[in-house]
């Protein structure tokens, strides 16, 4: 480390103002601080000291999604493999590019019960999205680093990561750098960078992506990395579900239908994450392992994380109680919604983001609250998005000033009338 800590010094004044790449100091400093503390001393007179600065948050954030990043590439080639043995078996042959090529060439093949065909076939696809990512995310952060001279922001390490596990396996290239360039540059740089965005930057560039091509974003045929085979999710499933067969509407996870015949799906393997989905979502279990990391170092807040599920637990059951033939979403029993879709991930890793949420005690449940709430009244009263959460988050991140000012504002009028009294 020594070696490594005296290369770094002697790089320094390269770097440094009035050196040959003065300009590309915030590449050097990114470097530096995430391989050593930074060396920069608070001078004052008062300040506060602590040992878990901006850059360890965010790689503890980054250490909590490491089940979630597993379960991506192992479930995206398990979900592969299966509809590639599947579409064999019926006959037809399936449409292979360049994935199964590198795949065939490692000597490995596409056997849904070999954990290493999985997991490396899985690999395959979600790492070219993460590469793309970090190459064009990371381009415009030290662009706009540059011109303001300032540091890379360190937000971008959850960003980078985030990103790429909600998006579907076979999304175009192209498309993520797109994608994630509006969430960093409109999402978040545009009102300043990290501490300044209200808006969370990887569903930012999620939802620009959604709307500007969802033909590549939503429907059955992309959350299956082969071409050829189509697939609906869960939610998809049950949000096709025809008006008036309220009570068989759970019925329908027992036969939904793919190209090669129909598959079924109990909660528990939604819980563990065994379904076709954006390729780090569909594991409620690897959300809690994340949630247990974030929770118990204190970076995330268990208050939101409580008031997310409290809010859809108690609009679900009141919807599941009050059925309404017209709307078999209403059907759905509340503990399916935690398990579908991008629910889990969105609470743990989404709406616990420290700079768009609420900053209040208060305002965390009530800001979680909404979110839960505003999730299932999506998925339940618009069949056209039976997702929900992605847009739910968005508008709870619009509305969390305006929770904390009335929070405040609540507790120094009671703090008036106390003290006056």
């Amino acid at each position: 480390m020594k070696l490594l800590r005296d290369m770094l010094d002697k790089l320094h004044p390269l770097f440094d103002k009035g050196g040959k790449f003065e300009k590309l100091y915030p590449v050097y400093e990114a470097a530096d601080t995430f391989l050593y503390a930074p060396g920069a001393v608070t001078r004052g007179l008062t300040h506060i000291r602590d040992a878990l600065d901006l850059k360890r948050m965010m790689s503890m954030v980054v250490m909590a999604l490491v089940p979630c990043v597993l379960m991506a590439l192992w479930n995206t080639g398990y979900q592969a493999n299966l509809a590639i043995t599947g579409l064999e078996a019926v006959g037809a042959a399936p449409k292979l590019d360049w994935h199964h090529d590198l795949h065939t060439w490692l000597g490995l093949g596409h056997d849904p019960q070999n954990l290493w065909d999985n997991i490396v076939y899985g690999a395959l696809f979600f790492f070219p999205v993460y590469i793309v990512t970090l190459a064009a995310g990371g381009t415009a952060e030290l662009i706009f680093s540059v011109i303001r001279k300032h540091e890379i922001n360190e937000g971008f390490l959850v960003t980078s990561l985030l990103f790429p596990l909600t998006l579907p396996p076979a999304i175009p290239l192209w498309q993520v750098a797109l994608g994630i360039l509006f969430g960093v540059v409109i999402g978040k740089e545009i009102f300043g960078g990290t501490g300044r965005n209200f808006l969370n930057p990887a569903l930012t560039g999620r939802a620009f992506l959604y709307f500007a091509y969802a033909g590549h974003m939503s429907g059955d045929k992309v959350w299956t990395a082969v071409d050829g085979f189509s697939g609906a999710t869960p939610l998809g499933q049950l949000a096709a579900v025809q008006p008036g067969q309220l009570n068989v509407v759970m019925d329908c996870m027992q036969n939904i239908a793919t190209t090669t015949g129909t598959q079924s799906l109990v909660w528990w393997d939604a819980f563990l994450g065994v379904m076709p989905g954006s390729m780090g979502e569909t594991s409620a279990l690897a959300c809690i392992l994340g949630a247990l990391v974030l929770i118990s170092t204190g970076i995330g807040s268990w208050r939101i994380m409580a008031g997310v599920c409290g809010g859809a637990l108690v609009l679900s059951s009141l919807l599941y109680l009050i059925p309404n033939p017209a709307n078999p979403m209403f059907g759905i029993p509340p503990w399916w919604h935690f398990v579908l879709g991008g629910f889990a991930f969105g609470t743990v890793f989404m709406a616990t983001d420290p700079v768009s949420a609420s900053m209040t005690e208060t305002g965390k449940w009530i800001y979680g609250a909404l979110i839960g709430a505003l999730t299932i009244m999506i998925r339940s009263m618009n069949p056209a998005f039976p997702e929900g959460i992605m847009l739910a988050i968005l508008f709870g991140n619009v509305f969390a000033p305006l929770i904390d000012y009335f929070v405040v504002q609540a507790n120094i009028k009671r703090r008036a009338i106390r003290y006056g009294a």
